[in-house]
């Protein structure tokens, strides 16, 4: 254990506990802080404030690390399917094969919505987007199965992340049959959890999905990148709104609202926005690269750089592999795909990238892949929101499960008005 912090203010000298995370991270407790300084720290955007312990997931950024559980992402892409990645990461541990067919056979079992919620897709507008929907229905969940909160059971807790891992891909598959005008096509037992997805996304009573194992072994793998990252926005918000003890599909719709902004889950829908772009312009990627080097000008390229990763995103290196052979099969078929390849080509050469070190991230690559699978770009942000449901249910049950947990309630430095007297209306 290091020595505790020692903070000297007002010429008083005061000493905070310090501790040390499990793969060597460092903190200094400062949770006495106000009450015996009367000073609170200020830190916009929380770049260096820990808002709690995790066992969850582990990320280097410096290294490019992210790990959950212990385990390399790269041995679970490998290794994993989306639902025993999420079992992992809900539980703990790795599932026995006995467990991981019971939890299976839940998933399962769970993926058909009441038929009342069905019929609150017709009073929603085709147009709408799926993120708006797919946050009104989940946050609609609390009616139908109530009492699911912090005081509930363990079996009760269960049965609802099996529920949200399964409806939030039926409300989603739903809602995108619904905005082109097509019949739903309801869950199939005898499927994988992505193959249900990609049936239900694409089939018709005239036309039957012909499944690419390809194709759903990168669903499978985009899944399992984006089970979990650690205390990102949409985690943060699902922590937020739990603490309070909302029940938990109030919590989980948080973070959905919170991954729909651009800056966080709609990132890769803006990657095929700057690549539909560069298209229209009928201008090679080099010019919009030297735009992105100006200074004097506003464009940046989208999907390079991250937050946390100052080395290349690991998600993005494991993508770029499976997205390879994707879009091999892909070569000619669409202009956007041919774009992004030529564009990170000349990014990854370029010096003024390496210097950043603004690599490729994770939303670069899913787009391509989603986009190589017929996904509309408007589900983008739905397919991440699928993909980190597990997480959020993780990041929620290991909050109330912990005895000294607080409601969240950020301190703030006022800058406002001094005391006003009121003015009479007639006096303004």
């Amino acid at each position: 254990m290091p020595d505790d912090a020692t903070l000297i203010l007002e010429g008083v000298e005061r000493k905070f506990p310090t501790l040390v995370g499990s793969e060597g991270e460092k903190a200094i407790d400062i949770a006495a802080l106000r009450g015996s300084t009367g000073y609170i720290t200020l830190d916009p955007g929380f770049v260096n404030t820990g808002s709690c312990e995790s066992k969850i997931t582990f990320i280097d950024g410096e290294k490019g690390i992210l790990r959950y559980r212990g385990i390399p992402l790269d041995q679970l892409a490998d290794n994993s399917s989306f639902l025993e990645t999420a079992m992992l990461v809900l539980n703990g541990s790795l599932p026995s094969s006995g467990e991981l067919d019971a939890f299976t056979s839940r998933v399962t079992e769970s993926a058909l919505i009441p038929e009342e919620m069905r019929a609150m897709l017709d009073h929603f507008p085709r147009n709408a987007h799926p993120m708006c929907v797919l946050g009104a229905l989940t946050n609609a969940l609390a009616a139908f199965y109530p009492h699911v909160s912090a005081t509930s059971s363990a079996e009760e807790i269960d049965l609802a992340a099996a529920r949200l891992i399964a409806t939030v891909s039926t409300i989603a598959t739903f809602t995108y049959k619904r905005s082109i005008g097509e019949a739903v096509v309801y869950p199939d037992a005898s499927l994988s959890y992505s193959e249900n997805f990609l049936n239900m996304m694409f089939s018709s009573p005239v036309s039957s999905y012909e499944r690419d194992p390809d194709i759903v072994r990168a669903l499978e793998m985009l899944l399992i990148m984006h089970v979990d990252h650690e205390q990102n926005c949409s985690a943060s918000s699902v922590r937020l709104v739990g603490s309070s003890h909302a029940n938990l599909y109030a919590a989980i719709t948080a973070g959905i609202a919170a991954l729909w902004g651009p800056l966080h889950g709609g990132a890769n829908q803006a990657v095929m926005d700057m690549l539909g772009d560069i298209h229209r312009s009928g201008k090679s990627p080099s010019t919009f690269i030297e735009m992105a080097k100006d200074k004097s000008n506003s464009f940046r390229l989208s999907g390079f750089g991250h937050r946390v990763y100052k080395n290349y995103d690991p998600r993005a290196r494991i993508i770029k592999s499976v997205c390879t052979k994707v879009l091999q099969k892909q070569a000619g078929k669409d202009p956007l795909l041919d774009i992004a390849v030529n564009l990170e080509a000349e990014v990854l050469k370029d010096e003024y990238f390496i210097k950043r070190k603004l690599y490729p991230n994770v939303d670069f690559y899913s787009g391509l892949l989603y986009k190589a699978m017929g996904i509309p770009t408007d589900m983008f942000t739905v397919l991440f929101a699928i993909g980190r449901m597990p997480g959020w249910i993780a990041q929620w049950k290991e909050m109330v499960s912990n005895p000294a947990n607080k409601i969240g309630r950020p301190r703030q430095v006022y800058t406002g008005n001094n005391e006003t007297a009121y003015t009479p209306i007639k006096k303004r």
